[in-house]
């Protein structure tokens, strides 16, 4: 669970590893993302905050091994009903607090590593090796995007999530990436110094509110069992696409929405951006 509150904007680190980052709306107008990793040996991967629980039904899709520092009530059920394998800083030594960056609060210094994570995996008995398919079906060849039933053209791809949080992508023709921005900032990593960077991303709305859980911030729901329509987008251009996801543990499937295909996508990393209902994707 990677913390996206302003005051880390500059401080996260190990983010590009990720071969799929989701990043989802939470309490007060904020994201938090979750990244997956998949053969990598990242040595600082942060800021890690606490669990929010519609992201487990992410993890549960992904067979992920789910690294977090404290969660909300529901949360704390839900890893336990669902059996989810859960890394977190009460039944491991995974995390450290990064003391240097006395700049910014203490909740907001927590790091972690791949190698860290599978030595606490390791010791409460969690496999490292699944048989769950990947997510996504890759091309190792670009695809030709141009020729898709109602593609148009994407060179910059607005997100917002709420008033105070926008998430934007400038497409790089050069490296046929997209440059990633937080409220027009570039999202650089702690780390390399480097902007982040996406091949792929997929967008697609949801319907989220306010639970009544007592806490004063008010923490979200998202009604993200069902299906709907979203965008793929790569190498300069967006296709439409649909999505379904019938349960909290089953894979969401995606399709081109002209030919009702599976989705096939540009080998490279992949940002989910699953944007609330009520804001406009451009």
């Amino acid at each position: 669970m990677i913390n996206n509150n302003k005051a880390v904007w500059g401080y996260q680190a190990g983010i590009q590893d990720a071969y799929i980052t989701y990043e989802m709306i939470v309490e007060g107008g904020i994201t938090r993302m979750m990244a997956l990793f998949k053969d990598k040996n990242t040595e600082r991967i942060a800021s890690v905050r606490s669990s929010r629980h519609y992201y487990l039904d992410y993890a549960l899709e992904n067979d992920a091994i789910y690294a977090h520092i404290g969660w909300s009530p529901r949360a704390q059920s839900d890893i336990s009903s669902l059996n989810v394998p859960a890394i977190n800083a009460d039944n491991s030594n995974a995390f450290t607090w990064d003391n240097s960056l006395r700049k910014i609060a203490r909740e907001h210094r927590a790091y972690t590593s791949i190698d860290r994570i599978k030595e606490a995996a390791k010791k409460r008995g969690y496999s490292l090796t699944t048989n769950k398919k990947l997510l996504l079906k890759y091309q190792v060849e670009p695809l030709n995007l141009s020729n898709y039933e109602g593609v148009i053209p994407a060179n910059t791809v607005k997100i917002p999530y709420s008033k105070s949080h926008i998430t934007s992508y400038t497409y790089d023709p050069e490296n046929k990436v997209y440059k990633r921005y937080q409220n027009c900032i570039e999202h650089k990593d702690y780390v390399t110094g480097m902007q982040y960077t996406a091949k792929n991303i997929i967008t697609y709305k949801v319907h989220n509110y306010t639970l009544n859980d007592g806490y004063a911030g008010g923490r979200q729901d998202l009604n993200n069992i069902g299906s709907g329509d979203g965008y793929y987008i790569s190498d300069g251009y967006a296709i439409p696409i649909t999505w379904q996801k019938t349960s909290r543990s089953t894979q969401t499937v995606y399709k081109v929405k002209q030919t009702n295909e599976e989705l096939i996508v540009n080998d490279g990393n992949t940002f989910i951006q699953i944007q609330p209902d009520i804001q406009t994707l451009t």
